[in-house]
């Protein structure tokens, strides 16, 4: 991957809640807007603005997963104000809400859990 690729991924990383745009990553990479669009397209198979939106969807999943957060506060943390928006696109990403998702993890863990403490009492 392009160095100048890898510090536009980290920036975006190091700050979900920012709605990053081209003309701010400009002058980080020294590229023209054009060629930092096409270069960032050739690396990472989509655009800046697509880029930022799967960070933001799996962090919001790492989130759900492994933090007791509301859903209200993994939208602040990953930049999302509207809560039909993030749900929306939660599910185009993953194929189910982020309450569904909670929900059905911690289901699935707790069978897991239960499995394992059976096979011990055998």
């Amino acid at each position: 991957m392009e160095k100048r690729v890898e510090v536009i991924i980290a920036h975006m990383e190091g700050d979900l809640r920012r709605q990053v745009t081209l003309d701010e990553m400009v002058p980080l990479v020294n590229l023209s807007t054009s060629r930092l669009r096409h270069i960032f397209k050739a690396d990472t198979g989509v655009s800046l603005k697509q880029y930022q939106k799967q960070l933001r969807m799996q962090k919001a999943r790492e989130l759900l997963e492994e933090s007791f957060l509301s859903v209200k506060e993994i939208m602040i943390e990953i930049g999302i104000s509207d809560r039909n928006h993030f749900a929306r696109s939660f599910r185009k990403t993953f194929g189910t809400t982020p309450t569904q998702h909670r929900h059905t993890r911690a289901r699935n863990e707790t069978q897991e859990n239960n499995a394992a403490a059976g096979s011990y009492a055998k």
